[in-house]
């Protein structure tokens, strides 16, 4: 790689060309004949990688958000546009003009820190980078079930133009209403439970799936500068309780924002815990300080999503397996796969099950007529 465009790749602006080769270190329409076992290998090189840095700079929860970010802007009703225009999965979030737009401030942040694994690793793509951080933050340093994601994405050459494809957490002061008309499709509506629908079911998810994937603020914070939601800091975030790893070791993170959960690097379902306290219960003096958005209090007042959060709030293992399925479906939104397993067959790295057993949906279904019994 030249001077040159090594600074153009630090400002997140190089131009891609489709013929260029995989040595530049992008996955690129003519790298669909790249030996999958060299890419695997790099694959669990990278992994290695990503998972000290996620316990070095305890920077697990902006992981997910990044990719989530970068998938979040798919658009199911572009789906027969040339790619990558229906957005997705594809790493246009490392483009300056993507990673600029207001719902992804911060998220520089983890681009830069993901970049110098990008370097070592020139084989990987970005888009299955940005994914596996997100993946191993859950998997790895936040104990919870293996995600068991595909690899082989292809770099998108170009950024997604629209922003206000992502939620919003609550209500716009100038309008009154969640949401907007700016991205692909508009998801305005007056309610928390409205925008979220018109959000995720653009991406082609369901009710159950929206209410899983929620549970992902169990890591993380929000930041006033970022998003203007939750405050400076909190006796929960400003460094007099100790946060710990699912391993056990102390997390050594920056202080500031506010939290869902008192235990925010750890991937558990205390998230719908703390939610049902607010709607149900009212705050409780334990949990004064922690963040409940419009948009999180939404998944236990809307009708058809409580049935699922009570679900989840109770059992930790039917949130998992819910989770797994749903973010599994969202790290492939848009994704076009130009690398393969031996025999053409999806590429999947062999981890380690944490959790043991899943229940199947028909358990699922069966706990939420339950759950619509016991409300009756």
């Amino acid at each position: 790689m030249t001077n040159d465009e090594s600074e153009r790749e630090k400002k997140n602006q190089r131009p891609l060309d489709k013929k260029q080769k995989i040595e530049d270190g992008t996955i690129t329409s003519t790298a669909t004949t790249i030996d999958g076992a060299a890419y695997k290998k790099s694959l669990y090189a990278a992994r290695d990688d990503v998972d000290k840095l996620l316990i070095e700079k305890a920077c697990g929860p902006i992981m997910v958000r990044l990719a989530w970010h970068d998938s979040g802007t798919y658009d199911i009703g572009l789906k027969d546009e040339a790619w990558p225009n229906a957005g997705g999965a594809n790493a246009s979030i490392r483009f300056k003009d993507e990673n600029s737009h207001g719902a992804n401030a911060g998220l520089i942040n983890a681009i830069k820190l993901l970049e110098t694994i990008k370097e070592q690793h020139p084989l990987v793509s970005y888009a299955d980078l940005y994914q596996m951080a997100s993946a191993r933050a859950i998997e790895y340093t936040g104990g919870g079930p293996n995600l068991e994601i595909r690899y082989g994405r292809q770099d998108a050459p170009t950024s997604f133009g629209a922003e206000g494809n992502l939620p919003d957490g609550e209500a716009r002061s100038n309008t009154n209403k969640f949401g907007g008309t700016s991205g692909s499709t508009s998801t305005e509506d007056t309610t928390a439970g409205g925008h979220l629908r018109k959000v995720f079911y653009r991406m082609g998810l369901n009710d159950e799936e929206i209410v899983a994937l929620s549970g992902a603020h169990t890591l993380g914070r929000a930041y006033k500068d970022r998003s203007g939601q939750g405050q400076e800091r909190t006796t929960v975030t400003d460094g007099t309780t100790i946060q710990k790893f699912a391993n056990g070791t102390t997390a050594s993170f920056h202080t500031g924002g506010s939290s869902w959960t008192e235990n925010f690097f750890i991937f558990d379902n205390s998230y719908y815990t703390e939610v049902a306290h607010a709607v149900t219960e009212g705050d409780t003096k334990s949990s004064e300080e922690l963040l409940k958005l419009s948009s999180d209090k939404a998944i236990f007042k809307d009708d058809h999503f409580r049935p699922y959060a009570m679900i989840f709030r109770n059992d930790l293992t039917a949130f998992y397996d819910s989770y797994k399925k749903a973010h599994k479906k969202l790290s492939e939104l848009g994704a076009k796969f130009v690398v393969h397993d031996t025999d053409d067959a999806p590429l999947v790295l062999e981890g380690k099950n944490a959790f043991g057993q899943r229940r199947g949906s028909a358990v699922i279904k069966k706990s939420i007529n339950m759950a619509n019994e016991l409300e009756k």
